[in-house]
Order: C-alpha cells, then sequence, then structure tokens
C-alpha cells in the first residue's frame, strides 16, 4: 500500500470514528516483529505505549543504502500510526527519510487535532527515531 492509498481510503472517510477503525485495520496490516525484537534497543522512548521500531539497513547494489523497519505496539491505534509511518519510510534511501515531512502528512490526516497529546508525542518520537537512523546511516556511508 502506498501513502496516496492511504490518503485516498482517508479521504473518503467522513465520521472521525469510522478513521480509527481504518488506521487500527492498518496496524493490523504490519508485518510480525519476532519477539527477540522487542528489545530495550528498539523500544521507542517518549511513547506512552510501548511502541518498538526494529532497523536493517540493505546494502545490496550499487545504490544508496537502504533501510527496512519493523514496528510493534501494545495499543492498537499506535500499531496503525507505526503502519503508516513505515508506508512512508521504510524501505527507503536515508536521503530519502530526511526529505520526508511525515508530521505535515499526519497533519493533513488531521490527526493533531484528533490525537491525544501523549500520542502525538510518541509520533514525534517515532519521526525523531527514524530520522536519527536516517543521519546515522548516511554518516557512515561517508565515512
Amino acid at each position: 500500500m502506498t501513502i496516496d492509498e492511504i490518503r485516498e481510503n482517508f479521504s473518503l472517510l467522513d465520521e472521525w470514528d469510522d478513521r480509527y477503525r481504518y488506521v487500527i485495520e492498518l496496524g493490523r496490516t504490519l508485518a510480525p516483529m519476532p519477539e527477540e525484537e522487542h528489545s530495550a534497543v528498539n523500544k521507542v522512548q517518549g511513547c506512552a505505549s510501548q511502541v518498538w521500531l526494529s532497523r536493517k539497513i540493505d546494502r545490496a547494489g550499487n545504490d544508496e543504502p537502504r533501510l527496512h523497519y519493523l514496528g510493534d505496539s501494545d495499543a492498537h491505534i499506535v500499531r496503525g500510526l507505526i503502519a503508516i509511518l513505515l508506508t512512508l519510510y521504510s524501505d527507503r534511501s536515508p536521503k530519502e527519510i530526511l526529505a520526508t515531512d511525515a508530521a505535515a502528512i499526519f497533519d493533513e490526516f488531521g490527526f493533531r487535532e484528533h490525537l491525544t497529546p501523549q500520542r502525538s508525542n510518541g509520533f514525534r518520537s517515532m519521526i525523531e527515531r527514524i530520522r536519527s537512523d536516517a543521519r546515522e546511516t548516511l554518516a557512515t556511508a561517508a565515512s
């Protein structure tokens, strides 16, 4: 699924209850995260729920490295937010990740007005974690 497909599906739903259900359904599409990936290293700090993001770097080919993510949470709505976030960022190069403004896309969807401040802070923590990974991967590639 692409972010444009998610955007289109979201626009068809007028009620926020329906939009929340859709986000929860997106969370059910996440690839399973192996239990050993639910580690302190992968835990995202700053989230009210438990959130884990694990990263794998694919350096195959002559292109820039690509970052692949798995994500999980103990909260259904957060799993859906992770699914949207990974649609934006997973399997992308560090430069693509740094050029993508996930916060602006979430604002476009109206999440700022419809998520609790704790969920919004957690979402920003997830974005910062992925952007930090991208910066680190770029720095490693340059050296």
